[in-house]
């Protein structure tokens, strides 16, 4: 097993910052629009700092200095830096707020931006499940996990990279914030039980065949909880797709009936 060098505080301080400026400017927004429209839903406040805070404990302390040399630990921080944080966040309906929070002209500029074509291709749960889901067999099945624990804008690269795509796959499937390009409810679940599938192979396939550097038991360990964890907030995610597609499909059948 390879021993790497103990993770240096700046890339810690660089993964930092973007959910410390997030935080600060979601709260500052929520202060902000509270005194022109109807409180902001604080259930949503609360989805917002918890998931910038777990964003923060995976990449910087503790855990991050521990997931760079156990591979247990790294897939707890992979569970909850590219998984349940995107999840949390998504759900704090950051871009709403936001909308609600800019002057018209400004908040006009960037509901054309979220209408345009790269990010209607972005969005679209097929790229988004090929961004996360094959950025992790990437990851894992190449000498790529190797090398990111020994080059630092590497290692800040592939976790601004995991979080991003965790972000955008959550965003593509479950939609809290407006989305401009819209995929059918079917399309959607069909995605989402592919990913989950595509996932927990690759869980198995960790168990047996662990990453460069990583020993057999670390890799059995790290896999289990990649399989189970990620099956705990991919349940979530089923269920909140399944509570909007009941929702949007009840008035339809009661109008039928």
């Amino acid at each position: 097993m390879h021993h790497h060098a103990p993770l240096a505080i700046l890339p810690q301080i660089l993964l930092s910052i973007p959910f410390i400026l997030i935080f600060i400017v979601y709260i500052l927004a929520v202060f902000k629009t509270n005194r022109t429209y109807r409180p902001w839903p604080p259930y949503r406040t609360v989805m917002l700092c918890l998931g910038t805070g777990l964003a923060i404990l995976s990449v910087a302390g503790p855990l991050a200095e521990r997931a760079h040399y156990d591979f247990h630990a790294h897939m707890a921080g992979h569970l909850f830096f590219g998984m349940l944080a995107p999840l949390l966040i998504a759900l704090a309906a950051p871009i709403m707020l936001i909308l609600r929070a800019l002057p018209t002209r400004l908040a006009r500029l960037l509901s054309k931006g979220l209408k345009s074509r790269p990010i209607g291709w972005v969005t679209h749960p097929i790229t988004a499940a090929f961004l996360n889901i094959g950025g992790l067999w990437f990851l894992y099945t190449t000498s790529l996990y190797s090398l990111m624990h020994e080059h630092m804008w590497l290692h800040v690269f592939i976790h601004a990279h995991i979080f991003l795509a965790g972000y955008v796959f959550t965003i593509s499937l479950i939609y809290v914030d407006p989305i401009y390009h819209r995929v059918s409810y079917l399309t959607r679940a069909i995605i989402l039980v592919l990913s989950l599938a595509l996932h927990s192979i690759l869980a198995k396939y960790l168990y047996a065949n662990p990453p460069e550097g990583v020993s057999a038991t670390e890799a059995q360990s790290g896999a289990i909880l990649m399989y189970y964890g990620g099956d705990l907030v991919d349940a979530a995610i089923i269920f909140i797709l399944c509570w909007h597609w009941y929702k949007a499909a009840r008035p339809r059948a009661a109008f039928d009936g």
